[in-house]
């Protein structure tokens, strides 16, 4: 049986730093950004922890190629697709079951 994945950006509280990551358990995987799980990650050193864009994927391997996809994309077009769905970058978080 496969599991879907989804594909997220997450930012620190003044907005100046956009991380891309990828999970099949969204909601797991942003207590771990905000309770710093892994304290000597990219993410705790830069206080990433709002969630700001999230997209859900049928399978892993479609998260994992958008993350790639994302990943190459310059930060104005990160800012814009954020934008897009999120205009004030609230923490998301909080829409999630």
């Amino acid at each position: 049986m496969e599991r879907g994945g989804c594909v997220y950006m997450i930012t620190n509280f003044t907005n100046t730093v956009i991380y891309i990551g990828v999970t099949s358990d969204l909601y797991f995987r942003i207590i771990e950004h905000k309770e710093k799980h892994y304290p000597n990650s990219f993410t705790a050193k830069y206080n990433c922890n709002k969630l700001v864009y999230f997209e859900q994927f049928s399978t892993i391997e479609d998260a994992i190629g958008k993350e790639k996809q994302l990943k190459n994309w310059r930060r104005e077009w990160k800012i814009n697709l954020i934008n897009s769905v999120n205009p004030l970058w609230e923490d998301l978080f909080l829409t999630l079951e």
